[in-house]
C-alpha cells in the first residue's frame, strides 16, 4: 500500500498524525506542501474526492486573516486558488492511501482506514 501525508512539518496535528503512522509501523512518504508547494492538479483531485469545503482549512489563523471579502462567496475555484497561493490554507494532515484520501486527524478514523486494509 502506497502512503502519502500531505502537511507542513512543524504543524502539530501533523506531529500528532505522524507519531500514530510511526507508532504503527505504517511506512508513509511526507509531502511538506509549504516547502515543497502543491500542484493545481493535486488540489482540484483532492477537490473532486473530498469536497473543496473539507480541504479548505477555514479554522487556520491563514484563513481568518483574509479580508472579509476574499471569504465571501467562496466556490471551489477561488478555494483552490487561495490554497495554490496560501498553502497554509489546506487542511492537515490530507492523507493518501493508494488513491484514498482522508482530510484531517483522527486516531479512531486513522484506526479504522488501516486496520480495514
Amino acid at each position: 500500500m502506497g502512503v502519502t501525508i500531505y502537511g507542513i512539518k512543524n504543524c502539530d496535528t501533523m506531529k500528532k498524525a505522524r507519531t500514530w503512522l510511526d507508532g504503527q509501523g505504517i511506512a508513509y512518504d511526507f509531502h511538506d506542501y509549504k516547502a515543497a508547494g502543491i500542484a493545481q492538479e493535486t488540489l482540484r483531485l483532492w477537490c473532486a474526492a473530498l469536497g473543496w469545503e473539507a480541504v479548505l482549512n477555514r479554522a487556520g489563523t491563514t484563513f481568518r486573516a483574509l479580508p472579509d471579502a476574499d471569504k465571501a462567496g467562496l466556490d471551489e475555484g477561488r478555494a483552490i486558488a487561495l490554497m495554490l497561493a496560501q498553502p497554509s490554507m489546506i487542511k492537515r494532515p490530507l492523507l493518501d492511501r493508494d488513491g484514498a484520501f482522508t482530510a484531517g486527524f483522527k486516531p479512531e478514523v486513522y484506526e479504522r482506514i488501516f486496520s480495514a486494509g
